[in-house]
């Protein structure tokens, strides 16, 4: 069931080898305010689309453990980097989804710090409900109903968990059946990424789908597509993007030492390279940031051990 696995979280092998040799004596440790951790572990999501990225994840690296005083490792891993790992202090800081979140702090009590933004992402981020600019027969989310539908993937927030949300609370549907063909739709394709999808739907492989919208606008910025080839018929709320989150039981004063550093960090090298945005910076915020997102999350029943 998608359900269960969604509710899993994976560590690659290099990931659980490197975190058994770096890691702590594998307890939870008990801080009082003035006893700051000698060393932090921090887990970067790869990115396959920039050979650059690992040295500039290090400069990023570099000014933590400089503002801090203290050594800063870094691992490689997935959204769903194992929430144990995080519980058992051997893992201090990751990069996280609203699901991984929701299980890091179920786990480990981890609290938000910040979240990698430009300062277009209140303006196209959503996920939008795309088809081609000619069809007639489909102009609205309740005319996909009996369509040949494309979301991105099971683990991802914009190209599944939120359109999937979307019509599940819309059209009152059983979120266990959406996937099944001839309940809504009369079948569903997983097309591995946003771009997939898009070109799917002017390709004419699929009637239609669901992308980000900050995907649909890079794509025709860039030429790929005409702003022409396809039209948006609907979309989902607006919705919050990955966030570092961190270990609760870390002193207070770290904590907010942590996220200072992270928001003094200013490289317009980094935020070109890895967020497409060199005005981009970390902000601060507020641990209800994912809330609406986990409301989502639960109405798909994706929340479910």
């Amino acid at each position: 069931m998608i359900k269960k696995r969604l509710s899993k979280f994976f560590l690659t092998v290099g990931l659980v080898s490197t975190l058994a040799v770096c890691g702590t004596d594998g307890s939870s440790a008990s801080w009082s305010e003035k006893e700051w951790p000698e060393e932090i572990t921090l887990v970067q999501k790869p990115n396959e689309n920039n050979p650059n990225a690992d040295s500039l994840h290090t400069l990023l690296r570099e000014h933590l453990s400089k503002e801090l005083g203290i050594e800063v490792n870094e691992l490689k891993g997935s959204y769903f980097v194992g929430s144990e790992a995080m519980a058992s202090g051997k893992l201090d800081i990751m990069l996280g989804s609203p699901l991984s979140y929701y299980q890091a702090n179920k786990r480990a009590e981890a609290e938000l710090l910040v979240s990698p933004q430009k300062p277009t992402d209140k303006q196209n981020n959503y996920t939008a409900f795309i088809t081609q600019s000619h069809n007639t027969e489909i102009n609205s989310i309740g005319d996909l109903k009996g369509t040949h539908f494309a979301f991105v993937n099971s683990d991802s927030s914009s190209g599944y968990f939120y359109p999937k949300g979307t019509l599940v609370q819309k059209f009152d549907l059983n979120p266990d059946l959406v996937e099944q063909s001839g309940y809504f739709f009369e079948n569903v394709t997983f097309s591995k990424s946003h771009q997939n999808s898009l070109m799917g739907v002017k390709m004419r492989d699929f009637e239609a789908a669901a992308v980000a919208a900050s995907v649909v606008d890079g794509m025709i910025a860039s030429g790929t597509i005409k702003e022409g080839d396809i039209k948006e018929i609907g979309r989902t709320q607006d919705f919050p993007g990955a966030s570092y989150m961190v270990r609760g039981d870390l002193p207070e004063d770290f904590k907010e030492a942590l996220r200072d550093a992270f928001i003094s960090f200013e490289n317009e090298e980094y935020f070109e390279a890895l967020h497409q945005d060199p005005n981009a910076r970390f902000v601060a915020v507020e641990q209800d940031y994912f809330d609406s997102s986990i409301e989502m999350l639960d109405a798909i029943n994706a929340l479910e051990e």
